[in-house]
């Protein structure tokens, strides 16, 4: 997934139809060859509501499992829509489809079914990128297209792909009668990336859907998504939890402080008193905002955040196991580090391994150690379900 310089970084958002109890939209990504590869898909069910999901969610399984072995694509897309059942009324295909497939070194392929097309951002502009129309043959001799695109990504290059509940937002409404349009859509992304040069995928992501859910008044009268894959240098954070198994190792936190780079976080309060000793900087309490069920957070120079330990970290594994958006929740000291880590690449965890006996008896065999545990569920779902590369270590 990462080479020495660049990154590719997937996410998305959604909002579902107004009284709807799910979306009937899908997004997915996977990553293949031994992470040299991610595909992503977003299908867009027809209709909404349960239904619709879960036709969706067979098409990105199917599309996925296609794309991954190197079926052919329009192979893969015949066999697609001769699973789906077809609209009686209008003749089409339950489930339309975008597939993404890009490489390390930016070597993109994107096939598109009947969904809106993507948009490719390059500094800061809309860049037109050609596509080759592929006729599909179908069993009941329907007319069937897919629009297919191969081209090399540069870093900072950003793909967004979106379901049509983004450019038919609005409709009927007096100021967009015709829907907000692929024009108006383009024009918004262009200036935010231009306020926003560095926005991550999922804020660009969020901020697409928002918009077009403003054009709806807030009450959606379609599934609203939003994918972004983007292509740049990697963002890192190095994440300090415990304290080290011997006290003449303290000096091993500040030294790796000092000399890692990018965004750093604490963990743990014995952790956040030994680096500000050891760095000679002071520890002061934040209390903004306060939340009954979670500890404060505190502030130190040169750090990006700095919390309590076990009781915030496992709150945080439950929130990213059940994929909550923490950009959706009360703020806090969990829903704050969801959101730094959620918008890095490459997660660094430096773990000390005194064993803290306020949490557990120091008897107990070394595999039931709280803390690695909760550092071990955190690097699977960081890793397997929000596709970070995580590298842990102790001392």
């Amino acid at each position: 997934m990462t080479s020495p310089r660049h990154f590719i970084e997937i996410d998305h958002f959604q909002e579902k139809k107004f009284r709807q109890m799910a979306c009937g939209d899908i997004f997915l990504s996977q990553k293949v060859d031994d992470g040299q590869r991610v595909i992503s898909v977003l299908a867009d069910g027809l209709g909404s509501g349960i239904k619709a999901a879960v036709l969706a969610n067979l098409t990105t399984t199917m599309a996925i499992k296609y794309v991954a072995s190197d079926v052919d694509i329009t192979r893969a897309a015949s066999t697609i829509m001769e699973t789906l059942p077809v609209c009686k009324v209008r003749g089409i295909a339950y489930s339309t489809f975008t597939i993404v497939d890009m490489d390390r070194q930016g070597a993109t392929r994107i096939v598109e079914y009947d969904n809106p097309s993507f948009v490719l951002l390059r500094d800061g502009a809309v860049l037109d990128v050609p596509k080759v129309t592929v006729p599909i043959q179908t069993s009941n001799e329907r007319d069937a297209f897919l629009h297919v695109s191969n081209f090399v990504v540069r870093p900072g290059d950003r793909i967004v792909i979106f379901s049509d509940g983004v450019i038919q937002a609005g409709v009927g409404q007096g100021l967009s009668p015709l829907g907000w349009g692929i024009e108006a859509v383009n024009a918004y992304l262009e200036q935010v990336v231009k306020d926003r040069p560095t926005i991550s995928g999922r804020q660009l992501a969020r901020n697409l859907v928002h918009r077009a859910l403003a054009q709806d008044n807030f009450k959606a009268k379609d599934d609203i998504s939003c994918g972004v894959i983007y292509y740049r240098k990697p963002r890192e954070v190095l994440v300090f939890t415990g304290a080290p198994v011997k006290k003449e190792r303290d000096g091993d936190l500040s030294a790796a402080a000092l000399g890692f780079e990018g965004k750093k976080i604490i963990c743990g309060g014995t952790t956040a008193s030994i680096l500000s000793r050891e760095l000679g900087r002071p520890l002061s309490m934040d209390l903004s905002d306060l939340d009954p069920n979670i500890p404060p957070v505190s502030h130190m120079d040169g750090f990006e955040l700095v919390t309590e330990g076990a009781i915030t970290l496992a709150a945080l594994a439950r929130m990213l196991e059940q994929e909550e958006n923490p950009d959706l929740l009360r703020p806090n000291a969990v829903t704050r580090l969801a959101g730094v880590l959620l918008d890095s690449d490459i997660i660094h965890f430096m773990v000390g391994t005194k064993i803290n006996e306020a949490l557990q008896d120091p008897s107990l065999p070394e595999s039931l150690d709280i803390r690695r545990n909760i550092i071990r569920h955190l690097q699977r779902t960081l890793s397997e379900r929000f596709l970070k590369e995580v590298h842990v270590s102790f001392v």
